[in-house]
């Protein structure tokens, strides 16, 4: 299933290799998060960097980069009150408010239809800022 069309209007695409990727965080527990950015040539969407799952958070968090929007998608495991281990996929929307206009607009009129193409996110998060993405509000949410 692709996207890829001339006309304008049909949007930013998926690249395959975006879908699989996500897959194999999802199902084979391969990455600990996804990063994902627009290619704006090829007007479509396209894995930045992957992390291992020995990566912590705060490894996470440093690959964002600091004036530009990305996608992300990371995989938080924690233990429930009760003592079970948990498993929940952040759909991160990365938006600093230093960020260029045009890749603001750009990744927010996208969102929803790259979202769309990755089944199974329990969550998502706005950040324009770091604080708004803490470790501690995505446990909040998974809890």
């Amino acid at each position: 299933m692709s996207f890829r069309g001339t006309n304008a209007s049909s949007g930013m695409g998926v690249a395959d290799h975006s879908k699989s990727t996500y897959l194999e965080l999802q199902r084979k527990k391969v990455h600990r998060y996804v990063i994902f950015k627009i290619d704006e040539k090829k007007k479509e969407v396209v894995v930045e960097k992957t992390g291992c799952p020995a990566e912590s958070y705060d490894d996470f968090t440093a690959s964002l980069p600091e004036s530009d929007c990305r996608y992300a998608v990371y995989d938080f495991d924690y233990v429930t009150s009760e003592n079970c281990q948990k498993s929940k996929i952040f759909f991160i929307a990365w938006s600093p408010s230093v960020s260029r206009i045009r890749a603001k607009m750009l990744y927010a009129t996208s969102k929803d239809r790259f979202r769309r193409e990755l089944q199974g996110i329990h969550y998502e998060i706005q950040a324009t800022d770091p604080t708004e993405m803490d470790l501690e509000v995505l446990q909040e949410r998974a809890n």
